[in-house]
């Protein structure tokens, strides 16, 4: 970071004196530079465009920024030890896509501190212990540009202000985008191209993050609906898969033990379910963007506890959207959230179980080929038994949604 000092020279004569202001850019103190954490850390992320550089977000230069390969990415300062930090500043650089949900993560062991939507700016959180840190663009207009990623521990100062990269006569706050009106990755209903074929014979595991490039990753399982194939990839609490496309059959499609990311992923046949959301440590798992067609029953099948958040996806022929497991061996409260998506030939988006507080929150739904279930209530059952439909919920306790959140066509 760079502050303005002024310095005043005087100058007298016998009949006049003039007086002088020369403004200068000069580094920041140390004690301020020992504030921001970053500054004495270093950076990775997910990707960048062609240009910019992770180690700017850390560089203390507003002037100089990182931006993902697209819309959505994430950069992370990391340390060598362990490091006390509770807050994060986000400055962005103007000429970027704006940010429409964002995400801190722990990377140590990918807990979620915060979340949001909207370009943040101050971030707070429960003073962590950690060796990296990441801010994770989840939705956004386009690629956005982050300045910097300051860091800060509970001991040290979050400025409210911004630094400044030239001369000025006070400090100003750093350029901000503000935040969308509506979200920007509205699903079209078309199918990405395969940049290739990956042939597997058994479950991938992913730790961390796995890009596939939008390579098609095929085969396994027989393409029924028997619940004992396996997945074809299995994510770790805390991972993301992203710009993978299943081909058929798929299996069990994709499991995550914990809380995870799915992003931009595409199932060409949804087989038994695409996704099975299985953690039970609470938190929240994200399907961001993709698609997934030619299913016969649910997509996203939640057997855990938590919150499930769907948004920009696009879904072609199945029966539910989402279900909330209503028979399974353990009982827990369940919620989804389902934000901008487009369905054609489906009977329900959401299958919740009333009975033990299940919530289901939609906004913003477009729907293709006839009148929709929005959210169905169920009666949850023991294991071994079948549930029991009651019936649609509308702006209820449960269904947390309005008829106007649907739009046929």
């Amino acid at each position: 970071m760079r502050r303005s000092v002024a310095l005043r020279w005087i100058a007298a004569g016998a009949t006049a004196a003039a007086t002088g202001a020369i403004m200068l850019t000069l580094p920041q103190s140390p004690a301020m530079a020992a504030d921001n954490l970053s500054l004495n850390g270093g950076a990775d992320g997910s990707s960048k465009a062609s240009g910019t550089s992770y180690g700017n977000v850390k560089d203390g230069n507003t002037g100089t920024y990182w931006a993902p390969n697209g819309s959505t990415g994430y950069v992370s300062v990391k340390w060598s030890s362990a490091t006390s930090v509770s807050s994060a500043v986000i400055r962005t650089a103007s000429g970027g896509g704006s940010i429409s949900a964002w995400r801190v993560l722990n990377a140590d062991n990918g807990s979620v501190l915060a979340s949001g939507s909207g370009t943040p700016s101050t971030i707070n959180f429960s003073s962590t212990s950690l060796k990296k840190l990441t801010f994770d663009i989840t939705s956004a207009s386009s690629a956005p540009r982050i300045a910097e990623f300051e860091t800060y521990s509970s001991g040290g100062s979050t400025p409210t202000t911004g630094p400044t990269t030239g001369p000025t006569t006070g400090p100003t706050t750093g350029p901000t985008t503000p935040p969308p009106t509506s979200n920007p990755g509205t699903p079209t209903g078309q199918w990405p191209s395969s940049t290739g074929n990956v042939s597997i014979s058994g479950t991938v595991n992913v730790s961390g993050t796995f890009d596939g490039g939008m390579k098609t990753y095929c085969c396994i399982g027989d393409g029924s609906q028997d619940e004992s194939q396996d997945p074809m990839f299995k994510i770790a609490n805390g991972g993301t898969l992203q710009n993978v496309i299943l081909g058929s059959p798929a299996g069990d499609g994709v499991h995550c033990e914990g809380t995870c990311t799915i992003r931009n992923v595409w199932w060409n046949d949804i087989g038994e379910d695409a996704a099975t959301f299985k953690g039970t440590g609470g938190g929240t798992s994200y399907v961001i963007g993709g698609g997934a067609r030619n299913g016969s029953d649910k997509t996203f099948q939640h057997n855990g506890n938590g919150t499930v958040n769907i948004s920009g996806f696009y879904l072609n022929g199945s029966g539910k959207l989402y279900r909330g497991c209503g028979n399974c061996t353990s009982s827990y409260t369940r919620h989804v959230k389902i934000d901008n998506v487009l369905v054609n030939n489906i009977d329900m988006l959401a299958g919740i179980n009333s009975n033990w507080g299940d919530t289901a929150t939609i906004t913003r739904v477009t729907a293709i080929g006839g009148t929709i279930v929005a959210c169905g209530k169920y009666t949850g059952v023991a294991k071994g038994s079948e549930p029991k439909y009651i019936g649609e919920g509308w702006n209820d306790a449960n269904c947390k949604v309005n008829k106007s959140d649907i739009t046929y066509r």
